[in-house]
C-alpha cells in the first residue's frame, strides 16, 4: 500500500450512535477506500469517542480543501469533533536535539536511514560538539549551541529560530537541559521526551543508582510528550526489563539504554505514523 495514496483521519468527540457509519459513509461517497480503522469509548453511555482511520486517495473526487470543510459540514459539526486529517505522503519534519549521549540517537538515525521512520530530520541540535561526526555522517546537518546558566535565553531563541518552519516534530534524545515554559507552549503536544526510568518512579539524578538501592526488580523507561511541569506530560510509550540483585549501576545502565532506545523509536514512529490523540494529560494510542 502505497504511503503516496494514504491519509488518516483522528477523531474525538462524545460517543453515540451512527458516528462510524457517518464517517464511512461520507469517504465511501466521495471515493475512498476504507483501509484501517481503529476505535475506542471510555464508556459505553456518555463516554468520550477516539477514532483513527486510514483511507486511500486515488479515486477522491474532492480536493483537499473541499475535502475539509465538507467534512466538517455534514459530519464534523453533527458530532462535536475535534479531527484532523493528514495525508501520508507530506513528510514531517523532525528536529533532534542531544547532549553527549548517543545511543537514542543512534537508533533514530539507523531507523530514519533504512526509511522506517516517516520524517525528514532536518537537523541535530547539541550543546557539545561531540556527536558531530556521527551526526554528518548520515548527511543531516548539526549544530553545536552551547548552553550554560548566563545564556540559556538566548540559546533557546537561537534553537526556535533554527526550527522555525523547519520541525514539526521535536524530540529530545537525552538533551540534558530543561526547555522553558515559552518554548514548550510553541509545540505543544509536539515536543517528544525520554526519560531513563519507569516514571513516576526514580524521578531525578541517578536513577539507576537510586534502584539499584531499592533493589527493584524491574527498570525502564518512558517517553513522553513534554509540557511545561518537568516530567509529568502525557505518557505515549513505557518499557521495562527485569533485573536482579547480581546486577551493579553499569549493568543496569546499559540495560536501561537498550530499552530507551525501542522505546523512544517507537513513540516517534506512532507520532509520525498520526497514531495518537492526547486527551487531558493522557494519550489514546493505535499502535
Amino acid at each position: 500500500m502505497s504511503l503516496d495514496t494514504t491519509a488518516r483521519l483522528l477523531i474525538s468527540c462524545a460517543d453515540g450512535p451512527g458516528i462510524v457509519a457517518a464517517v464511512s459513509n461520507f469517504l465511501f461517497h466521495h471515493g475512498a477506500n476504507i483501509t484501517a480503522l481503529d476505535q475506542y469509548s471510555t464508556d459505553p453511555e456518555g463516554g468520550r469517542f477516539f477514532m483513527r482511520l486510514e483511507f486511500q486517495t486515488p479515486h477522491l473526487d474532492l480536493s483537499r480543501a473541499l475535502l475539509y470543510q465538507s467534512f466538517q459540514d455534514t459530519v464534523a459539526a453533527r458530532y462535536n469533533m475535534d479531527w484532523t486529517v493528514s495525508f501520508a505522503r507530506d513528510r514531517k519534519k523532525m528536529a533532534i536535539l542531544v547532549s553527549k549521549y548517543d545511543h537514542v540517537l543512534n537508533e533514530l538515525l539507523w531507523r530514519w536511514s533504512r526509511e522506517d521512520i516517516e520524517a525528514d530530520i532536518t537537523m541535530v541540535i547539541s550543546n557539545h560538539s561531540d556527536l558531530k561526526n556521527t551526526v554528518e555522517n548520515f548527511q543531516v546537518p548539526f549544530y553545536h549551541i552551547p548552553v550554560s546558566a548566563l545564556n540559556k535565553e538566548d540559546v533557546e531563541k537561537e534553537i526556535l529560530t533554527l526550527l522555525d518552519g523547519r520541525a514539526d516534530l521535536v524530540v529530545l534524545a537525552r538533551y540534558m537541559q530543561i526547555l522553558s515554559e515559552d518554548f514548550v507552549s510553541r509545540y505543544e503536544n509536539k515536543i517528544i521526551n525520554i526519560h531513563h526510568s519507569f516514571l513516576p518512579a526514580f524521578v531525578g539524578a541517578n536513577p539507576y543508582l537510586q534502584a539499584l538501592e531499592r533493589g527493584v526488580k524491574v527498570i525502564g523507561a518512558t517517553a513522553h510528550y513534554v509540557t511545561k511541569e518537568l516530567d509529568m506530560g502525557p505518557i505515549i510509550n513505557q518499557d521495562v526489563v527485569h533485573v536482579s540483585h547480581r546486577d551493579t549501576v553499569g549493568n543496569l545502565k546499559e540495560k536501561g539504554r537498550n530499552v530507551e532506545r525501542n522505546v523512544l523509536a517507537q513513540a516517534v514512529g506512532w507520532h509520525l505514523e498520526d497514531r495518537i490523540i492526547v486527551t487531558g494529560n493522557k494519550t489514546i494510542v493505535f499502535s
